[in-house]
């Protein structure tokens, strides 16, 4: 059960990353520098939530 939540969660946070990654670039693109912004901040989200998975790998092996 841990193992598809922990594929879940990291799913989740490359979607996070690629969400962010894409308002980022439209953002810029358009001048938009809260889109931007927002765009930024999902891609942190996505890392931090990543990174908070590859800490629980760790342990579990």
């Amino acid at each position: 059960m841990n193992e598809k939540r922990s594929a879940d969660e990291k799913s989740k946070s490359r979607v996070e990353q690629a969400k962010g990654k894409v308002k980022e670039t439209v953002g810029r693109a358009v001048g938009n520098e809260r889109l931007t912004a927002e765009g930024r901040a999902e891609q942190s989200k996505g890392d931090l939530r990543q990174a908070k998975e590859k800490g629980k790998d760790a342990f579990r092996h």
